[in-house]
């Protein structure tokens, strides 16, 4: 029983996030085309044959029935398309550049937008959560060990500076160098001062990296401490949050490309439902934040310059913009084969990698 509640609980929150997800990209597509008086013909949430859904006025609101993405269908939109000379004012095609590129870019930034929103909103109703200085553990024969410091113990200035969250006693010691810093803590009713030399070890960064960092030898206890704020503090810290985790996607992105990051690390369709299962249970929250996290990701990866994608059609709107005419179609259409050809390899091996997790999970290494 325990086992199918799992079950219901990661299936359910995939196609909500999924659902959520595919519906605000789509959406901002379908917003942007009717504003710039362009007809829709199809709002579609999945692929291949029509389930369900209704016809009103010119747009057939269906759900399909592979759920793997959606589709926004507008008269003139395919290159070759006959358009009849009365409807050419409404069709794709025949609409200034800039109009285009807006209708296009529209639905990576609505998952962006939509992103920012979730952030603001859980900030705004669960608060800001920030790691406690709380000492979990101290590593073996570290500098921390060796002056005494214990798990149990909390951090309360690094330098005569007061600390209220782990990232400022973490940014302290690194700008500290190989230099002696004062750790001021408390331990039980007591307020203790140590004098320690960090040492410089090898460990990983948040993308898997090995670097070197100075270090004292002590671990979070992971417990958090929850401020409440008002909803023009939660509007700046979803901005900033938002903002925060794009910058780290295209760090990621550029890792890739560059095999300092192996692409063993990606996550398919079942990872994602796995990874939604998870949050799903740790509460509200963390699901919250875990759906605006995929919405950036869904967003930024549909602006890369892959034809099919939403970026590879931008690339085109630039050479058009550059050459003063559009792309022939013949170069459109095997531009579009090459991408649709990356695009199924990509999706292959993401859900290689989430079967080889599901067989060997505990010989999955990156």
């Amino acid at each position: 029983m325990e086992a199918l509640i799992d079950f219901l609980r990661t299936f359910i929150a995939f196609v909500v996030s999924l659902g959520i997800l595919i519906f605000i990209h789509e959406f901002g597509h379908f917003l942007a085309a009717k504003l710039s008086g362009v007809n829709v013909e199809r709002f579609s949430l999945g692929f291949g044959p029509r389930l369900l859904g209704k016809r009103w006025r010119e747009t057939d609101y269906r759900i399909s029935a592979l759920p793997l993405g959606g589709y926004v269908k507008m008269l003139g939109e395919a290159a070759d398309e006959e358009v009849p000379e009365e409807l050419r004012h409404a069709s794709f095609s025949h609409q200034p550049l800039v109009r285009r590129v807006a209708i296009v870019a529209c639905g990576p930034l609505f998952n962006i937008l939509l992103a920012f929103l979730v952030y603001t909103f859980t900030f705004a109703l669960f608060g800001l959560a920030r790691p406690s200085t709380d000492v979990g553990s101290v590593s073996p024969d570290s500098a921390a060990a060796n002056a005494g410091i214990q798990a149990g113990d909390k951090v309360l200035a690094v330098d005569g500076v007061p600390v209220q969250e782990w990232s400022q006693l973490s940014d302290l010691i690194q700008k500290a160098g190989d230099r002696p810093v004062e750790i001021r803590l408390q331990r039980g009713s007591e307020v203790l001062t140590f004098r320690i030399i960090p040492e410089m070890r090898k460990t990983t960064n948040l993308l898997g990296e090995e670097i070197q960092r100075p270090l004292i030898g002590i671990v979070a206890s992971g417990k958090v401490n929850v401020e409440e704020i008002n909803p023009f503090q939660a509007l700046y810290y979803g901005a900033d949050q938002t903002w925060q985790v794009v910058k780290l996607t295209f760090i990621v992105i550029g890792k890739l490309f560059q095999g300092a990051i192996s692409p063993r690390t990606l996550a398919g369709p079942i990872g994602i439902a796995q990874m939604s299962g998870q949050v799903a249970e740790a509460g509200a929250a963390a699901f919250l934040s875990f759906l605006a996290l995929l919405s950036i990701n869904l967003g930024i990866l549909n602006l890369l310059p892959i034809p099919v994608l939403d970026g590879g059609h931008l690339l085109f709107f630039l050479i058009e913009a550059v050459m003063g005419r559009p792309l022939s179609i013949r170069k459109r259409e095997m531009a579009q084969q090459a991408g649709l050809f990356l695009l199924i390899l990509l999706m292959v091996f993401v859900f290689y990698n989430d079967i080889h997790r599901l067989i060997y999970p505990g010989r999955f290494t990156p």
